[in-house]
């Protein structure tokens, strides 16, 4: 199998897999997938992503296909480098191979001005027109015409707050200020227009390759705010060269006043997630950040 044979045939990837007719050496894949290179004859590799075998359930119905979606979406805005989708099957996903590279100050600042395009690129609404996940959890996204802290409330935190309390790894009393927070999302201010979104923008999801290029990969693309990306960015420590991204960013479109008091708000959807698949581990930080939030609700400051 060469790279043209599998561009023309991408069903029959599975099947040289099993019968071990394709060089396959272990990646790292994220938190949710076995990941694997495959070495074609022709000299050519690709990334692919099957959901593992010892997962204890199969893999959710339209999970690779939401995925290769996202991709393909933020592709077409022509500006942050995304891999081209080569396979999308129910039960795997095959990428365009990239080269690693290292982080430079130069490459954060091309993916800042390039993140910027991507997000002006635009959705028609919030949501998508494909079912959406994030992680192994399903997103809604029912496309809607906002406004958008209405639609971020109920589609982004309200979901993984029930998920967390749920599981148990959030109490009734954690459970209030969270939902404290969003009874005061209007006092946030900052509504836009849908953004093309990654949606899922931890720095985890940041590919450093070759040719000073950053890559985005595992999204959970769809119409939302800009600030959602880029306050996920910031979250676990952050990107290497954080500062140049973010400095690059706001040259290219520079965020809106009050932001800085916003970011909390926006991170409260990831670490809701967070708690709604991993537990308890995440409690404190859901805590800390609903509370951060809650300081910054009606707070009109300049902060550029």
């Amino acid at each position: 199998m060469d790279l043209a044979y599998l561009r023309a045939h991408p069903e029959q990837l599975p099947t040289f897999l099993t019968h071990q007719r394709i060089r396959e050496t272990p990646v790292s894949g994220g938190d949710i997938c076995a990941a694997s290179r495959l070495t074609l004859d022709d000299g050519h590799s690709v990334f692919a992503k099957t959901w593992p075998e010892d997962a204890g359930r199969p893999v959710p119905e339209g999970f690779f296909a939401a995925e290769a979606a996202g991709l393909r979406w933020l592709r077409e805005a022509g500006a942050v480098a995304v891999p081209a989708v080569l396979v999308a099957l129910p039960e795997l996903l095959a990428l365009e191979w990239v080269e690693p590279g290292e982080p430079s100050p130069e490459a954060a600042e091309r993916f800042g001005r390039e993140l910027a395009e991507s997000h002006r690129a635009g959705a028609p609404m919030f949501g998508a027109e494909w079912p959406g996940f994030i992680g192994a959890l399903p997103a809604d996204n029912t496309p809607d015409d906002g406004p958008w802290a209405q639609w971020f409330t109920r589609t982004r935190l309200l979901p993984y707050l029930r998920r967390s309390v749920d599981g148990g790894a959030l109490t009734s009393a954690d459970a209030a200020l969270v939902e404290q927070v969003m009874a005061r999302i209007d006092e946030f201010g900052g509504d836009e227009p849908p953004a093309r979104i990654h949606g899922d923008l931890w720095p985890g999801n940041l590919l450093w390759g070759a040719e000073d290029r950053v890559w985005l990969v595992d999204p959970a693309a769809h119409g939302g705010h800009r600030e959602t990306d880029l306050a996920q960015l910031a979250l676990f420590g952050g990107p290497p060269h954080h500062d140049r991204i973010l400095a690059a960013y706001q040259e290219s479109w520079p965020l809106a006043d009050g932001w800085r008091a916003r970011v909390p708000l926006h991170q409260l959807h990831l670490l809701l997630v967070h708690t709604a698949l991993f537990g308890a581990a995440y409690r404190d930080s859901v805590i800390r950040t609903a509370r951060d939030a809650l300081s910054g609700a009606g707070r009109a400051t300049v902060d550029r």
